[in-house]
């Protein structure tokens, strides 16, 4: 049985494993591509920033409805390879979800489902470090939909910059108390006075994860550290 991803101590280790583990074409050279990147420093690491918009927040019973991903360095964030989909859920999208990602029926009603396309995503993200704003969201989401699809797990490390902020702005002990500054994504650019986009629109809001992982490692990282020590 595949561990969880807080008991996986060697993640390079771990992919070999589930490597020789999967039967699934596209999942065995996801795993085989390996996590490289994890043992160079943050600098020269391969990332990719990935934000999913989703029907609800339950990965077992709502759907991803759209998908952005942007490759990017700490200097640079070549916008002319990011990529986009948007995909047909299964159920009926609900007020609540379409008032925050602003996806309406019209739209995704000729949309593909996103087992039509989940391969070219896994394609994109193989041998990169995944960059997110809360991994609670999309390594939950991305592995329940590779289990319905290919019946075999997807895990990955991720650097959360939600988690790296909230860390950030919890120290030194004495700032700890009181109201605590919010961690959502628009409220933690503006404390590096990055410009404000549209929020809950998926390749858009993957464009500005990647902006404020450059301003966090070039405000409080040593970009020399190894990238394992900012994942989890």
């Amino acid at each position: 049985m595949t561990k969880t991803t807080d008991q996986i101590d060697d993640w390079q280790i771990t992919f070999e494993k589930l490597a020789e583990e999967v039967n699934t074409p596209i999942l065995r050279s996801f795993y085989q591509a390996g996590v490289a990147g994890l043992r160079i420093p943050l600098r020269d690491a391969p990332m990719v920033a990935l934000d999913i918009e989703t029907t609800g927040l339950d990965p077992n019973g709502d759907d991803i409805i759209s998908i952005g991903l942007v490759e990017f360095s700490l200097d640079r964030i070549p916008l002319n390879a990011a990529q986009y989909w948007l995909a047909k859920p299964h159920g009926p999208l609900t007020a609540e979800s379409v008032t925050i990602h602003e996806i309406t029926h019209d739209e995704i009603k000729d949309a593909p489902r996103l087992s039509s396309f989940l391969d070219e995503v896994l394609t994109a993200i193989a041998g990169k470090i995944v960059v997110v704003h809360c991994a609670a969201i999309e390594r939950p989401f991305l592995n329940q939909a590779a289990e319905k699809l290919y019946g075999e797990p997807l895990i990955f490390p991720i650097i959360d910059t939600m988690a790296l902020e909230a860390e950030i702005i919890h120290k030194p002990w004495w700032k700890r108390f009181g109201r605590q500054p919010s961690i959502r994504l628009d409220s933690c650019r503006q404390r590096y006075h990055l410009p404000r986009y549209r929020a809950h629109q998926a390749l858009i809001d993957a464009i500005s994860c990647a902006e404020l992982f450059q301003a966090q490692a070039a405000h409080h990282y040593d970009h020399d550290k190894l990238t394992q020590d900012f994942c989890c």
